[in-house]
């Protein structure tokens, strides 16, 4: 059968662009690589919070409707004006990003989690991990405030649903392999999926559009030190396994233009003994993202980054980098009593990597192999280098609770490690998805060196290389796959319909 559009991965920037394309073309057709039961590319593995520009607690009552008003009393939304947005995008990436890229992102974020919800999918605000309760208030901060309900998983759920419903057909355990090119330009692709006898067969599509949504190639140990350099084979994957570039590597084959920071990536800290790739039954509870609220040291007992730099929404998407430089790939999370019961849920996990003590030397010799000495050292010279006459503790701002006179000083959030019982976490670096890709313009069009569109080609999602440097915003993964999958599908419908 001939399609209109073909998209190729079925993750959230995927269905997102088989959803919208089918508004605009009869035949869509999405192609993920998965078997169904790991459907979903690396959007099944996160926790689905969603960053988008908002102006005020109306905007968000339209999105979620069940906010009853003794919810609204105890809670401050504040806003996320889209100026904050770009400050955030343009202070993160070191001022790198894409001006173009980041304006569809940052215009079209709150238009698409309101398109995703007349698509069926439901939005609750992140208590918990997003807002601490202070004086009986909750008060959001970081520019995150609604995540999808259920998850990642949750949201795979609902935008399976929403493309049965829409008459898109979803075929898994179905690679693509290449894309078929004529002098009009994208016109199939050629697959790779199991026969009904069991083995392997090729077969080729045709289509007037191909949008590729195959994430990055984080997957790919081989290309993960060839773009990211030594020592990233050793880093876990956080999501799927079957994002290892094909969509990436079948773009450059046509002629497409290279774009964004390939020996850059998210990641993050994540469970020292966490399996080689994601667990969907786990998804992302082995990150650990508690670590303002304590110190992180490396097996040599020392400091290494400052905990308190920025909200973790701005910092933890590159420190899994700054462990995985420490001997061992290790670093460990410690807090004391005082913060305990602020710790995200994911620390309460069964599958976790955790010592506890109720003296700090007893908590060194749990942790096993780190430079007890010197570990006991650096929280002593810690805990007299917090200033707390300086400023009022309060993790939902940056409070300037901070200490002097370290190599390493803790700029926001600094108490002192001295009341047990004491709690130590095994992480390392956990890489979520790569920062470079293919090139596209604001339709997302995948362009060739020339700046030109290769016509019929179209690409959204992790595979887009140009926007994010360094760096990353929480929550602008899932946003930017829904802004620019949905951009791509439509773009791609038009075409296909005749109207593009």
């Amino acid at each position: 059968m001939r399609y209109d559009v073909v998209v190729v991965g079925g993750g959230n920037a995927g269905m997102s662009a088989a959803l919208a394309a089918a508004e605009r073309a009869s035949k869509v057709l999405v192609l993920e690589r998965a078997p169904h039961e790991e459907r979903g590319g690396n959007t099944g593995f996160t926790a689905g919070a969603m960053r988008f520009a908002y102006d005020g607690v109306d905007d968000l009552t339209d999105i979620v409707s069940d906010l009853d008003e003794a919810t609204l009393a105890r809670t401050d939304f504040g806003s996320y004006p889209e100026s904050q947005f770009y400050d955030d995008l343009d202070r993160v990436t070191e001022s790198r990003c894409d001006p173009d890229l980041a304006e569809v992102l940052v215009t079209g974020s709150q238009p698409a989690v309101r398109w995703l919800k007349s698509k069926g999918v439901r939005f609750l605000p992140i208590y918990g991990r997003q807002a601490y309760e202070v004086d009986n208030k909750f008060t959001f901060w970081g520019g995150l405030t609604l995540e999808v309900s259920g998850g990642g998983r949750g949201m795979v759920e609902y935008l399976e649903r929403a493309c049965a419903s829409n008459g898109i057909t979803v075929e898994y355990a179905t690679r693509a392999r290449e894309l078929v090119v004529s002098s009009q330009g994208v016109v199939g692709l050629k697959v790779e999926r199991e026969s009904p006898d069991g083995h392997l067969e090729l077969a080729t599509i045709e289509c007037s559009s191909v949008v590729l949504a195959a994430g990055g190639f984080q997957s790919n140990a081989a290309w993960r030190v060839g773009y990211l350099g030594p020592g990233w084979d050793l880093a876990k994957v956080r999501g799927t396994r079957y994002d290892t570039g094909d969509g990436i590597e079948m773009g450059l084959a046509v002629g497409a233009s290279p774009a964004g920071h390939w020996s850059g990536c998210h990641a993050v800290a994540w469970d020292y003994n966490a399996p080689e790739y994601g667990v969907l039954e786990i998804g992302d509870s082995f990150q650990k993202h508690s670590y303002p609220l304590g110190i992180v040291v490396n097996r040599d007992g020392k400091r290494f980054v400052d905990e308190g730099a920025d909200f973790r929404n701005y910092t933890y998407a590159k420190y899994g980098r700054e462990i995985l430089a420490q001997p061992g790939q290790l670093a460990w999370q410690v807090f004391d009593a005082k913060v305990l019961d602020r710790l995200r849920d994911e620390y309460r996990i069964r599958q976790v990597s955790k010592v506890r003590a109720n003296s700090l030397p007893e908590l060194a010799v749990k942790m096993g192999g780190i430079d007890e000495a010197a570990f006991l050292k650096t929280v002593a010279e810690y805990n007299g280098a917090v200033r707390s006459e300086d400023a009022d503790y309060n993790p939902n701002i940056l409070d300037g609770l901070g200490t002097v006179g370290l190599p390493v000083n803790k700029s926001n959030w600094a108490l002192t490690i001295d009341e047990p019982p004491f709690e130590a976490y095994a992480v390392t670096c956990g890489i979520t998805f790569t920062f470079g890709g293919l090139r596209i313009d604001n339709q997302a069009r995948v362009l060739n060196d020339a700046g030109a569109p290769i016509p019929g080609l179209f690409a959204a999602g992790e595979m887009v290389g140009g926007l994010f440097y360094f760096n990353y915003p929480g929550g602008s993964g899932l946003s930017n796959g829904t802004v620019l999958g949905r951009l791509a599908g439509s773009t791609a419908g038009d075409r296909a319909a005749g109207t593009g």
